[in-house]
C-alpha cells in the first residue's frame, strides 16, 4: 500500500435535504471518522445550498467540506455561479472540478476545467481535478490518450502550482453503473497519470490520485491497496453513513 496519506471524499451530487443531511452527518459523527486522521483525510461535498450548514455541523469532527464546482470568476455579474472567495468564506477546503457530469451535461472543456483549478488555488481551495474515459473510448483503446489530454490542460495552465492539486480518475463507464474497474485496471491508469505528473514536475510526483467509480465497502480495500491509488472520490456510497465510514476505514 502507498505510504502516502489517503484521502476519501464523498460527492453527494444533487442529493439531500435538511432532514437527510442531518441524519447523514449524525451517522458520520457517530462513526468518528476524525479518528482516521493519522492515516486518512476525509471530506464531503454537499450541494452548494447546504455548504454553510454542513460545514457548521461538521465543525470539530475532523471531516472537511468541499464544493462540487467553482467559478473561474472571483466575483461579478455571473448569475448562478459560485465564486472561490465565497467558498473559502464558508470554510470549504476542496473544490471538485471537471467531473464527467459537468464535462458531459455542461460541455465543460479541458481548458475551462484547468482554469477552474487555477481559480480554486487562487482562493485557498484544493482542486480535485477529475479525468476519465467513456466506455466507447476504453473499447477503442483510447483511455490513455483521453486522460492525458484532460490532464495536459491542467499541467500547462498551473505550471509550478501543479503539486498543489488532487487528481481523481473516474472511468465514466463505472460511475453509478455498478461496474467497477478492477484494481489492476485502475492501477494501470493511475500509474500512467503518476508518470505524466512526474514528467511535468518532480514535485507533482506526490499529487494524491483518487479512484472514483462504484467504490463500495467490499472493494475499497483492494482498490486502496494498489501502489498508485491514494484514496477515493465516492458517489452513491457517500450517501450512506455506514458505507462511507467503512470505505474511509479501508483507507
Amino acid at each position: 500500500m502507498s505510504a502516502m496519506k489517503k484521502l476519501v471524499v464523498g460527492n453527494w451530487k444533487m442529493h439531500g435535504s435538511r432532514a437527510f443531511n442531518a441524519e447523514l452527518i449524525n451517522g458520520l459523527k457517530a462513526a468518528d471518522l476524525g479518528a482516521t486522521a493519522p492515516r486518512a483525510s476525509v471530506a464531503v461535498c454537499p450541494p452548494f445550498v447546504y455548504l454553510g450548514e454542513v460545514a457548521a455541523a461538521l465543525q470539530g469532527s475532523g471531516i472537511a467540506v468541499g464544493s462540487q464546482d467553482v467559478s473561474v470568476q472571483a466575483q461579478g455579474a455571473y448569475t448562478g455561479e459560485v465564486a472561490g472567495p465565497m467558498l473559502s468564506d464558508l470554510g470549504v477546503k476542496y473544490a471538485i472540478v471537471g467531473h464527467s457530469e459537468r464535462r458531459s451535461y455542461h460541455t465543460e472543456s479541458d481548458q475551462l476545467v484547468a482554469d477552474k483549478a487555477k481559480a480554486a488555488l487562487a482562493h485557498g481551495l484544493t482542486p480535485i481535478v477529475c479525468v476519465g474515459e467513456t466506455l466507447a473510448e476504453r473499447e477503442a483503446d483510447q483511455t490513455e490518450a483521453v486522460v492525458a489530454r484532460q490532464l495536459q490542460a491542467v499541467i500547462d495552465t498551473l505550471g509550478g502550482d501543479l503539486s498543489r492539486i488532487v487528481v481523481a480518475y473516474e472511468p465514466v463507464w463505472a460511475i453509478g453503473t455498478g461496474k467497477t474497474a478492477s484494481p489492476e485496471q485502475a492501477q494501470a491508469v493511475h500509474a500512467f497519470l503518476r508518470a505524466r505528473l512526474t514528467a511535468a514536475s518532480a514535485s507533482a510526483a506526490s499529487v494524491p490520485l483518487l479512484y472514483g467509480g462504484s467504490v463500495k465497502p467490499d472493494n475499497a480495500a483492494q482498490l486502496f491497496a494498489q501502489p498508485d491509488i491514494d484514496g477515493g472520490l465516492i458517489g452513491g456510497a457517500a450517501l450512506k453513513a455506514a458505507d462511507f465510514a467503512a470505505i474511509a476505514r479501508a483507507a
